[in-house]
This record gives C-alpha cells, structure tokens and sequence, in this order.
C-alpha cells in the first residue's frame, strides 16, 4: 500500500498518494492544464511549474477554471 498524505483542495479534505507532484494530480482528475490557475498554499503557480512541485502533507490547493457565459 502507498504512502498517502493529506490535502485541502478547494476547502475539501483530500488523499493522494505521497511523492504525487501537481501535474499529475491535476491530469487525474481530467483538467485540461492549458484552462486551469492553481493557488498552492496561497501562491499562484505558473503552469510551466506544476511538474516541479511535489504535493506535500498538509498543503492547501485552489484550483480554478474559466466558465463560459453570457
């Protein structure tokens, strides 16, 4: 079994697998990387960086995508 650590994204608890970095986390749940803004721990993260950071235990994530209207 993996080590799982715990996350708060968008104000809910969360699980993932440890050593997980932001790129995959995001991929997982289907989001297209191109339409996506990510606050990781209250930073913006460039999306040329989400490969770089490594989910940490206790990390608190806002994941934001454009919506359509008119």
């Amino acid at each position: 079994m993996a080590d799982m650590i715990n996350l708060v994204v968008n104000g809910k608890a969360r699980e993932v697998e440890a050593a997980t970095n932001l790129e995959s986390f995001l991929v997982s749940f289907g989001l297209d990387l191109k339409f996506v803004a990510v606050g990781y721990n209250g930073e913006v993260i460039k999306k040329e960086a989400f490969a770089q950071v490594t989910l940490q235990n206790g990390d608190s994530l806002e994941i934001v995508r454009p919506v359509g209207g008119g």
